[in-house]
């Protein structure tokens, strides 16, 4: 699913609408997806905690000229306050254009996400056939 014609017109859950930020490249909708004593954890290692430090890294990731071409969730669930995602992610950073698979785990308050946890696909797939590249 796309994130940005997701639903039809229902509303989002708080991931998608976190990611749909990030898609529109806005920070200030980035930080309004979030707590304000939230706690995101990116696959790469950093750690943001509270709203403020999460709306100053999306504007230093987006003015560093970071940019979200797509990030396509392939399937997810919502238990209750808990969501998982699995999702394509295609960006370009510092000049290249690269893209990931990878997977999100968040638990949310009041329709804003209070935890978030990032994973990502460190090898490129392939079907196993009997040996391992």
């Amino acid at each position: 699913m796309e994130i940005s014609d997701v639903r039809n017109g229902s509303s989002m859950s708080p991931l998608e609408n976190y990611i749909d930020a990030w898609v529109a490249g806005d920070p200030d909708r980035i930080a309004s997806a979030v707590t304000e004593d939230c706690e995101i954890i990116e696959c790469y290692g950093p750690v943001y905690r509270g709203r403020d430090r999460v709306h100053q890294w999306a504007a230093a990731w987006f003015g560093a000229g970071g940019v979200v071409h797509r990030w396509k969730i392939t399937d997810s669930f919502r238990a209750g306050e808990h969501e998982a995602a699995q999702w394509v992610f295609d960006f370009t950073w510092r000049g290249r254009r690269r893209s990931f698979d990878g997977s999100t785990i968040t638990t949310s308050y009041d329709g804003r996400i209070h935890t978030l946890r990032e994973y990502r696909t460190t090898a490129e797939l392939y079907e196993w056939t009997g040996e391992w590249r």
